[in-house]
């Protein structure tokens, strides 16, 4: 917690964090619009294994990231969580230099509940477990969908009330801080890593799919090719 008016500019994201921030959002988005074509089917599959991946990595560099990734420095009881929602309805938050106890509380449930969707996703898809686990992994999705909303709405209302942006902060890293508290290294390194590596995971994807499997008219041509067979027959 910092003292709001101050007003220097401090490194608080790493890279990698930013970088998983918004390839899990593309991730996400993406995932749940093709959720029920078929034609975009592979689309769908690859990108719920990137979130698999950034899931992981997110879990470990909250144990070992820079200060403000880590759990142990944003996760909070709901005695701390009621009392700052409380103060958000009041007009007066504390200000935090890594995520604010709401926030925090927002950003467990979406990890718990990536995983939930990418384990029963994965269990749907293989055909393993019972059609309960197609439910959970829809009714996880929708919560998710949920949980970002208010999220969303959270970020942007503390953003008033700060008058600090907090949508920018996850792009350039930076917030409102004492000079002193900022993180020293950005790990820029990790992020083009973690970039490339997800880039490079779709276009495999992409090469070793079935000719014409990724694109929108590709679930079609099993569909045609056996009307074609019933009628040669």
């Amino acid at each position: 917690m910092t003292d709001s008016n101050e007003k220097t500019k401090i490194l608080v994201w790493d890279a990698p964090v930013r970088v998983f921030h918004w390839l899990m959002v593309l991730s996400f988005a993406g995932a749940y619009l093709t959720a029920e074509s078929e034609r975009w089917r592979l689309v769908h599959v690859s990108l719920g294994y990137t979130m698999a991946g950034l899931l992981v990595f997110r879990i470990l560099w909250g144990l070992i990231g820079t200060p403000y990734a880590r759990f142990s420095s944003f996760v909070r009881g709901p005695t701390v969580v009621v009392r700052y929602l409380r103060a958000m309805v009041n007009g007066k938050p504390e200000h935090h230099l890594g995520h604010n106890p709401a926030g925090a509380m927002a950003i467990v449930l979406l990890l718990l509940l990536s995983a939930a969707c990418v384990t029963s996703g994965w269990a749907v898809y293989n055909d393993v477990g019972g059609h309960w686990l197609e439910e959970l992994h829809e009714g996880s999705a929708g919560f998710m969908l949920a949980v970002v909303a208010v999220h969303v709405a959270g970020a942007l209302v503390t953003s008033w009330l700060h008058r600090e942006n907090l949508v920018r902060s996850m792009v350039n890293g930076k917030k409102i801080g004492a000079p002193g508290d900022g993180i020293r290294k950005a790990w820029r390194g990790l992020a083009i890593l973690m970039l490339a590596a997800t880039l490079g995971f779709w276009w495999l994807q992409w090469q070793s799919a079935p000719s014409g499997a990724a694109t929108p008219w590709a679930a079609t041509e099993p569909s045609r090719s056996k009307k074609h067979q019933s009628h040669d027959d």
